[in-house]
């Protein structure tokens, strides 16, 4: 018997020793997968850059944080270690849904811009299914690892444990996330980066108070009624094949190509209403000051609309509440793939009422999935994309101009068409957003209906070369605004090419106080030239 349960002990040792073992190889297998991005982004790829002390430091991070989140794995009640695991989980997919779409990680201006960008979720989910379900693939598997590592961690007989270690945990594994912000060390692990994140966002300074109107405007020969018509992904080409042809005979200006200022929607829009000092915009640049198209169009004495085609609630783009203040009528018209014919009667009566207007409209247009746009039979459920992006294309633009100036007093109006990015059509191409642009996705209409008077000043001007930063100055214009101080002030006006190409990334606005922004800046068209520097 003595010698039975000599036996029995070196037995039962060894089984605990190889339970702790395979905790670990599970843990480790676990991380590997919930950190696939950070450990190929700042690690593999600063290897294979020649960069090692920076990788050897990035490991060093990530090793922290594992080392924290195993020990509570280990160490905390059920209760809490199951918690643990579900929030882990949450952020373990997001940041896989979005570094598998785009190939980046996650940071808090791209947070920042997912929440902006919230209400598309179920149209990027009926495109990027497949990829939305292998993001949730691989977050269970992480899950499913961390949670068979603490099985086994807690069988093997060989942990410690006790109020004490319980508590051990906890702070182990808080510690990491609480010191990578003062301590500048990165990257921050995916199973807690959501919250780190969020809370940097939630704790950021409140937007600074829009900087005022100095010029003063002289209205006396002024439209009365100014509208923009922000279009939702509308390429350059396909509307010029297929809905320029239907406006021969229609008194226009069209500019041809022009540049959009970032090739996702709230960078694009937050700079088209906050104005872009082309030739001094840096990383230090914030246009959450900026006066704003609102502002000068309230000191011009125009009453201030938007109108939303996309969205139900509150405003989109990361319209803040400082620009929210100086708008007059914020009106929501989402509603079905008719949304844009309506919003087109809507300022069809605006623009024949008395009274001066600024409206800066956002068309639902045809952001992806494309055949959520036209009528189911169409076309074949399985036509090509462009093909379903051209159908979309024609059918949220039939008739939309028609009835929008019907009856309209041209003389007394000034309206710009564009849109807010363009899209990379090619097959399997993430049609804008994505993480390397190409010209595609900057590629948009820019068309110009203006009086007779102001028509004049645009017709000998060579097309080409433009930019959407130069609807800015060239409405300031309009409504009576010295237009040299405005040009120096910005951009050109539209009757000469763009003093220089700026665009935006995700990350456009700051997110702390001496934050930067992602702009880029040069004298090539956006997306065509890879070695443009981002603006120092």
């Amino acid at each position: 018997m003595a010698n039975w349960a000599k036996q029995r002990r070196p037995q039962g040792a060894a089984i605990g020793a190889w339970r702790v073992a395979a905790g670990l190889l599970l843990f480790a297998a676990g991380y590997a997968v919930a950190n696939r991005y950070q450990l190929t982004h700042d690690v593999v790829y600063r290897l294979a850059a020649g960069d090692p002390r920076n990788a050897v430091g990035a490991f060093a991070v990530l090793a922290a944080q594992a080392t924290g989140l195993l020990a509570a794995l280990a160490w905390l009640p059920r209760r809490w270690a199951m918690l643990l695991l579900g929030l882990a989980g949450v952020s373990i997919l997001v940041n896989h849904g979005y570094s598998g779409l785009v190939s980046e990680l996650m940071g808090a201006g791209t947070l920042a811009w997912m929440a902006a960008e919230a209400r598309q979720a179920g149209n990027a989910a009926g495109a990027f299914g497949g990829a939305f379900m292998l993001a949730a693939v691989q977050a269970a598997a992480a899950v499913a690892l961390f949670a068979g590592a603490r099985s086994m961690l807690l069988r093997s007989g060989r942990l410690p444990a006790g109020r004490i270690f319980a508590w051990a945990g906890a702070a182990l594994f808080l510690l990491p996330g609480l010191l990578i912000r003062p301590l500048d060390r990165w990257p921050e692990g995916a199973e807690r980066n959501l919250y780190g994140l969020a809370w940097e966002l939630a704790s950021a300074a409140p937007p600074p108070v829009r900087e005022a109107v100095t010029l003063v405007p002289d209205t006396g020969d002024a439209p009365r009624h100014i509208v923009w018509l922000i279009d939702e992904s509308v390429a350059a080409a396909p509307f010029a094949r297929l809905i320029a042809p239907s406006l021969h005979g229609v008194a226009h200006r069209d500019f041809g190509v022009a540049a959009a200022l970032g090739h996702c929607s709230a960078p694009a829009q937050v700079a088209l209403r906050s104005g872009v000092d082309v030739r001094h915009v840096g990383k230090d640049s914030d246009l959450r000051a900026t006066p704003s198209i609102w502002g000068y169009a309230k000191r011009a004495g125009y009453r201030t609309i938007l109108i939303d085609g996309q969205t139900a609630g509150a405003p989109q783009n990361l319209l803040l509440p400082p620009e929210r203040a100086l708008i007059d009528d914020f009106r929501s018209m989402a509603g079905g793939m008719d949304t844009d014919l309506r919003i087109a009667r809507t300022l069809n009566v605006q623009m024949k009422s008395p009274g001066k207007s600024f409206a800066f409209v956002v068309l639902r247009g045809v952001h992806f999935q494309y055949r959520d746009h036209y009528p189911a039979g169409t076309i074949p459920a399985d036509a090509p994309v462009a093909r379903q992006y051209d159908t979309a294309l024609a059918w949220s633009k039939r008739g939309f101009f028609d009835t929008l100036l019907a009856g309209v007093d041209r003389e007394a109006v000034a309206i710009v068409y564009t849109s807010d990015h363009g899209q990379n059509l090619a097959p399997g191409a993430l049609p804008h957003c994505s993480r390397a642009p190409v010209a595609d996705e900057f590629r948009v209409p820019l068309l110009a209906f203006v009086p007779d008077r102001l028509a004049a000043d645009y017709a000998a001007a060579p097309g080409g070369g433009r930019s959407a930063s130069q609807i800015f100055p060239a409405t300031l214009g309009w409504m009576g605004y010295d237009r040299a101080a405005v040009a120096a002030r910005y951009d050109h006006d539209l009757d000469a090419p763009t003093a220089r190409y700026v665009w935006f990334g995700r990350s456009v606005i700051p997110v702390r106080e001496g934050g930067e922004i992602a702009v880029s800046a040069g004298r090539a068209f956006p997306g065509t030239a890879a070695d443009v520097p981002p603006v120092d």
